[in-house]
């Protein structure tokens, strides 16, 4: 192989997956109840999602450019080359570090390359799009045509997502204080994707959670690339019962076969709060 992938913990798939997948990571942090956690950590998250759940305030960091270059420098220095799938740019600052990191690199080992990627994507959106290259790169992909099949291709990642718990969008900024009090108390649950440039979009609403996941189910029944979905990824923020009935549904409305699903991961799991549901496919447009 003459390139590593290199992606960030906001794509939120398990260890195994990372390790299966040959995929290097960088780890992002957050900090609850005085203690900074690395996200890596896995069996830290439910104890991180019942402190969430006492409304217990985190705050999260972005990979700054000396993690990526503590990640991306092996990976020359063995020469190689990389390529890097960052967190949306829409999200994070992740990704204009990479971009930094990237630029520093190459000077500091000419004739090696490093293309970086604004996946436009979180969570497993993000992971996703990342299973995909892990896969081209082993059909045998060059690096060159890898990094041009990800730019076209993440525009093809649905993101579509709904929350349990409307006071973490409002803490975020994402609703105002008087429709989380109005949607709390009519069991009012947001619909969100990711929009074409990496954002998250308040783009529908339902009335309680059965009625939330049936939404998600039928946003991909509606837009899915019909025969490329055999495998698709839920996220969930520590609320598996609701990933996998969604599941179920996908199974029986939408021909799917495979469903990883997963915990929506410590960073992103501190501003969409507990009980959120992610779904993400393959789709004609987003």
């Amino acid at each position: 192989m003459s390139y590593k992938i290199i992606t960030d913990s906001c794509c939120d798939m398990s260890q195994q997956m990372y390790a299966d997948l040959d995929l290097t990571v960088v780890a992002l942090n957050v900090t609850i109840k005085d203690e900074t956690i690395n996200q890596y950590t896995e069996e830290r998250l439910k104890e991180i999602y019942a402190a969430l759940r006492e409304k217990e305030h985190a705050t999260t960091a972005a990979a700054n450019p000396q993690d990526w270059e503590d990640a991306i420098a092996p990976v020359l220095e063995q020469g190689m080359d990389a390529l890097v799938l960052a967190f949306s740019s829409g999200l994070s600052t992740t990704y204009q570090s990479a971009v930094i990191a990237a630029e520093e690199l190459m000077e500091r080992y000419p004739g090696r390359t490093v293309k970086v990627v604004d996946t436009l994507c979180a969570s497993m959106g993000q992971g996703l799009l990342a299973y995909y290259a892990c896969k081209k790169r082993d059909a045998g992909f060059s690096l060159e045509d890898l990094t041009a099949w990800c730019e076209e291709n993440k525009h093809h990642i649905a993101h579509w997502v709904t929350v349990d718990d409307l006071f973490h969008l409002k803490r975020g900024g994402r609703v105002s204080a008087a429709t989380a009090v109005a949607g709390t108390m009519l069991q009012i649950k947001p619909i969100i994707h990711v929009d074409e440039e990496g954002r998250l979009v308040n783009v529908g609403k339902a009335r309680g959670r059965k009625a939330a996941l049936q939404t998600l189910a039928k946003k991909m029944a509606d837009t899915q690339i019909v025969g490329a979905n055999d495998t698709i990824f839920i996220s969930h923020g520590d609320c598996i019962e609701d990933a996998e009935a969604l599941a179920e549904m996908l199974k029986e409305q939408c021909g799917v076969k495979e469903v990883v699903i997963h915990y929506i991961g410590a960073v992103i799991g501190s501003h969409a709060g507990p009980g959120t549901v992610a779904l993400f496919f393959l789709a004609n447009e987003r």
